[in-house]
């Protein structure tokens, strides 16, 4: 007990989605706020038998032929699946396609999500992606179990775990790394964020986190696997930040264990995703919702580290206030926790409403902070695709405000002069609690002008929470505003209904409802951070952002539209890989870091000009030049020499620090398409027409056949980036999602980037020849750079190069 609670007090955060590479809690309270490091778990097993294939040579030489191409492409799926693939499993195991899977509407690519079932139970890391179009599969990945499986409702006596060896490597490489650069003890003590060289604190904080609690006291485990509150209690007690907490379920795990309410969730038809065992959990310690139970399978290495073995697990799904957990433990004793993904995802279009426009006085989508340009007035992006009744309207049924109130008008919609909308709920929250309904937010009037002025000064330090807080309107104005542009943006490049973007309403263009992002700002919760917390399709998402104490007057995280841009994507990247209904596909390792990856690159291409600059993160708020990255993004080796080798490195282990180098890469990738394709002063698609269509203009490649091209390269790689999510396997690795955005330019172009990007992959380490082996369940192993292309790409050259 004593190791447990010690390792309880460790509230690092590094595996979970969260904006700052390190977040430093300051040495005092500021006006009540108590700050912390917001604790993230982010572990699971490695799949040796997973696969993703990209080309139609490997599809074709597993025995599998083009289709009819009217077929319905959930009938190819059913097909594939069960010729290529069944045979090689046993009689037990058999399939169902999600719900989730859906048809890009540009591209023509279907997306099919299967999930493999054993005994009547979800294998729940057994999943495929197929990806079809015209009767013809192009890719796909998979990870379904083709071993012995178990008789039902049986588990094996004991497994390997799959955190044991990595930790021992882990402690052996932590205990010989030195820093480069010793810490900063003054930076810290003046509450700010340390220099990025203190990799070595973050190593400490990632072996503590994920290491530090691998087994429990004897007596807390349970012989009866149909009782899944003592494993439950277990994963709270790992998980809570709290240390008071965590020794209170311990010293008093009967009370909370018979003090948990369990109900049974019943049905009164079966649905397409029901599972056969489901429950639903209240008065769990720590936890602000009832807790979602149901018995599944997870595949766990076996010795050697080359196979996989079944093992019955309690799936649950559990929100916190700084968490929204998904994880497996051990359905029988010693209850053992698997893997953790921390979250922390008809009816017709009734007239739309008269409403007037709104205003704002904000930074002006393009402007990255208050260090780079100044506020305007800009009008509400009216987009008739995206936001078809603009950002102030949203259905009384789909209002959460609503909820329970007896209606007195017939109109469908509600006209709000707040910043509340089908899209975005953004208000303060200064306590840092999880209402969010009932808190303040502007409200502009009849007229919808959201003018209001911002002119921080300089105080003495107790004053500074005061003074940021003078200016709440302002901020929560700035929010809105551009959470909404980055939901007009990723919609029209295919982040839309389907794919499971976020909307309280759907205007019957299917994908689940009622889950637009709860946007908090000047989050209480803490300081120097943000965070994004993205659970499946059909519920909210919610982003929290923080003051930065790194200067004074303190500065608003909320006008750093990089900050939030990066956040939004992990919602973006969330959806669209391994399916809207699938959370857990970007939870540790690779996958993990390019979910970090992604928003730096997105928010960095957003604010990039056409003269070429190079950029760092977070730089305003943290009041520092060279941001919170170890590295600027630059396309200049000497200033960021990052390489897919780099991942090797102690101080990489984390997601945040893996994700600057997925993001590099991509920067590089991008400015090859930039210098074959030139450059587009507006990533905006054209307005589309009253018809719906959308016209070329000079945005799109002219066609009249075919699916929508960006025509120049800094808009074609967005689309190449989003096309590519869609199209990766769950838990893809870089050579995964390298391969998936070389497909999708075949998929869109008809590959005639091919050579450029793996030029671009190439130059970084990701040529056809890098490699890795032993990977660790967050990721680590031995990598090899690879720097060469495939032989048809032999002989490329760079535009400029062609021109000299």
């Amino acid at each position: 007990m004593r190791c447990f609670l010690t390792a309880s007090l460790v509230v690092a955060s590094l595996a979970g989605h969260v904006y700052g590479h390190r977040h430093v809690a300051p040495t005092s309270l500021e006006e009540g706020r108590t700050s912390h490091r917001r604790k993230s778990l982010g572990f699971g097993p490695e799949h040796p038998h997973a696969v993703f294939h990209s080309t139609p040579y490997q599809i074709q030489t597993n025995g599998f032929t083009p289709m009819d191409p009217a077929m319905d492409p959930l009938e190819v799926a059913r097909i594939f699946v069960e010729d290529v693939l069944m045979g090689k499993l046993s009689e037990s195991s058999t399939y169902r396609i999600r719900g989730d899977s859906y048809t890009d509407k540009n591209t023509g690519v279907t997306h099919v999500y299967v999930r493999q079932l054993v005994n009547g139970l979800e294998v729940a890391d057994g999943d495929m992606n197929i990806n079809i179009k015209d009767g013809m599969v192009l890719s796909y990945g998979n990870s379904f179990f083709n071993g012995v499986t178990p008789e039902p409702f049986t588990n094996v006596n004991a497994f390997r775990d799959p955190r044991q060896e990595a930790c021992e490597t882990m402690y052996n490489s932590f205990m010989s790394f030195q820093p480069t650069h010793p810490v900063d003890s003054e930076q810290i003590i003046m509450g700010q964020a340390p220099t990025p060289s203190a990799d070595i604190h973050e190593a400490q904080h990632l072996l503590h986190d994920n290491c530090g609690l691998m087994s429990f006291p004897e007596h807390l485990n349970s012989d009866d696997m149909s009782d899944f509150r003592p494993a439950l209690l277990q994963f709270m007690a790992t998980a809570t930040p709290n240390a008071d907490v965590a020794g209170d379920i311990l010293n008093r795990f009967t009370h909370h264990k018979d003090s948990m309410k369990v109900s049974q969730t019943s049905h009164f038809a079966p649905s397409h995703d029901e599972q056969p065992i489901e429950f639903t959990v209240d008065n769990v310690p720590d936890a602000v919702n009832p807790v979602k139970a149901k018995l599944a399978y997870i595949q766990v290495p076996t010795e050697g580290g080359e196979t996989t073995e079944l093992h019955l697990v309690w799936k649950f799904e559990v929100e916190m206030q700084d968490n929204w957990y998904e994880t497996s433990v051990s359905a029988t004793a010693p209850h053992k926790i698997i893997s953790v993904v921390d979250w922390a995802s008809d009816a017709p279009i009734p007239k739309v409403p008269q409403v007037v426009p709104a205003t704002y006085n904000v930074f002006k989508w393009g402007i990255n902070d208050p260090a780079v340009g100044s506020r305007s007035i800009e009008k509400e992006n009216f987009d008739s695709l995206a936001s078809p009744v603009g950002w102030h309207a949203i259905p009384y049924a789909h209002d959460p405000s609503f909820k329970g109130v007896r209606l007195t008008t017939n109109d469908f919609y509600r006209n709000t002069t707040t910043t509340w909308g089908n899209n975005v709920f953004a208000q303060e929250n200064w306590e840092g609690q999880n209402a969010y309904i009932y808190n303040y937010r502007p409200d502009a009037g009849s007229k919808n002008e959201f003018h209001y002025e911002y002119d921080p000064q300089e105080t003495e330090k107790p004053d500074a929470m005061d003074e940021a807080q003078k200016y709440i309107n302002t901020t929560i104005t700035q929010l809105f505003y551009t959470t909404n542009m980055v939901h007009d943006l990723y919609y029209r490049y295919g982040f839309d209904e389907v794919a499971g973007n976020f909307q309280q309403y759907n205007f019957g263009r299917g994908g689940a409802e009622n889950d637009g992002v709860i946007a908090n700002a000047q989050d209480g919760s803490g300081f120097n951070n943000a965070n994004f917390m993205t659970p499946p399709d059909g519920q909210n998402g919610r982003m929290r952002m923080y003051l930065w104490n790194t200067a004074l007057p303190y500065r608003d995280g909320d006008l750093e539209a990089g900050i939030v841009i990066h956040e939004l994507s992990h919602g973006l990247s969330t959806r669209l890989t391994g399916g809207p209904a699938n959370s857990g596909c970007l939870g540790w390792g690779e996958s993990g870091g390019m979910g970090e990856g992604w928003g730096d690159f997105l928010a960095t291409t957003i604010r990039s000009n056409k003269i070429y600059s190079d950029y760092a993160m977070g730089a305003w708020a943290a009041n520092r030049e060279s941001g919170i990255r170890n590295y600027v993004y630059s396309l200049d080796e000497t200033v960021n020499p990052s390489t897919y080798k780099t991942l090797d490195k102690p101080g990489y282990w984390g997601v945040h620090a893996i994700g600057e180098v997925w993001a590099e890469i991509l920067w590089v990738v991008s400015q090859k398409l930039i210098e074959k394709h030139g450059y587009s002063d507006d990533l905006f698609p054209p307005a589309p027409l009253e018809d719906g269509t959308v016209p070329a203009g000079d945005f799109y490649r002219p066609s009249k056949k075919g699916p929508l091209v960006p025509k120049y390269g800094n808009s074609l790689i967005v689309q190449l980036v989003l096309n590519g999510m869609k199209l990766q396997t769950c838990r893809p690795s870089f050579f995964d999602a390298r391969d998936a955005i070389i497909q999708a330019d075949q998929v869109l172009t008809g590959g005639e980037n091919f050579c450029e990007l793996w030029a671009g992959f190439s130059a970084r380490g990701l040529g056809q020849d890098a490699s890795v082996i032993n990977r660790t369940p967050w990721g680590g192993g031995v990598r090899t750079n690879g720097y060469s292309v495939p032989p048809a790409c032999k002989d490329y050259v760079t535009p400029k190069e062609a021109s000299i």
